[in-house]
């Protein structure tokens, strides 16, 4: 976790919106469609993972997302155009610019980056009447509906709290901005993008016993060689080769 929290809080940009690896996100989002049986008759063994996975408003480390892409659920297929670096995060102020709640202002609070999604706070919202006997009123539950980006959304500028489209440039230090098409201003991403479900923001983690000092993780411990593993070790030890190698054919 402090190795992952470290490099984290290097990258201009959030990764993720969690402090998991890449890897375990990966993982989760491969499924095996078809293996061949552990038997000695059967080699090499071969797997085959599905290509698309079902995504909606879960995570992929959620169970609700695993039961969603279970091995006999069917989903019709999702045609998104992604982008090449999303424009919108947790914190942004944006305007919504159709449906009942067109022109009203308001926090991102959700984003889903593979289906262009994000769920602005107390926005869009959908009521549900949970009623299990006809006697008793029931209860009214409210959720926020995504909103599909940029066709629903679009990011307010701060210079005059207009809606605006934006560019991605760098600045003088080689970061990547985001600039207001109409005003000019750069539009820095909020802080609550960084914040994960193990800290506010990475500089605020705390040390466990078990991580590893920042000083250790950025230190370079591996010198590569263009050496085998027994040279290396001869090496190592002081041992020096005088044999002369028999002169061997393989052809």
């Amino acid at each position: 976790m402090k190795l992952f929290a470290t490099l984290l809080a290097r990258l201009p940009r959030p990764y993720h919106y969690s402090n998991y690896p890449e890897r375990f996100i990966r993982k989760q989002t491969e499924f095996i469609e078809w293996k061949t049986p552990p038997y000695p008759n059967y080699q090499p063994r071969t797997v085959r993972y599905r290509k698309n996975a079902y995504y909606d408003i879960n995570r992929p480390w959620t169970t609700e997302f695993q039961d969603q892409n279970a091995p006999n659920i069917k989903h019709p297929k999702i045609y998104v155009e992604p982008f090449k670096q999303f424009p919108i995060f947790l914190g942004d102020i944006v305007q919504v610019m159709r449906g009942k709640d067109r022109g009203k202002q308001g926090t991102v609070n959700y984003v889903v980056e593979e289906r262009n999604w994000v769920c602005v706070r107390g926005l869009n919202r959908k009521y549900r009447l949970m009623q299990r006997d006809p006697s008793f009123p029931g209860v009214l539950n409210t959720t926020e509906e995504p909103l599909l980006v940029p066709r629903d959304v679009s990011l307010v500028d701060p210079e005059d709290n207009q809606p605006t489209t934006i560019e991605w440039r760098y600045d003088e230090d080689g970061n990547q901005v985001r600039v207001s098409v109409r005003t000019g201003r750069v539009i820095p991403i909020p802080r609550k993008a960084y914040e994960t479900r193990d800290y506010t923001v990475p500089e605020a983690y705390k040390d466990q016993p078990k991580d590893t000092a920042s000083d250790e993780v950025v230190k370079a411990t591996f010198k590569p060689k263009l050496k085998t593993f027994e040279m290396e070790i001869m090496e190592d030890h002081g041992i020096q080769e005088h044999r002369i190698p028999y002169p061997m054919y393989w052809y």
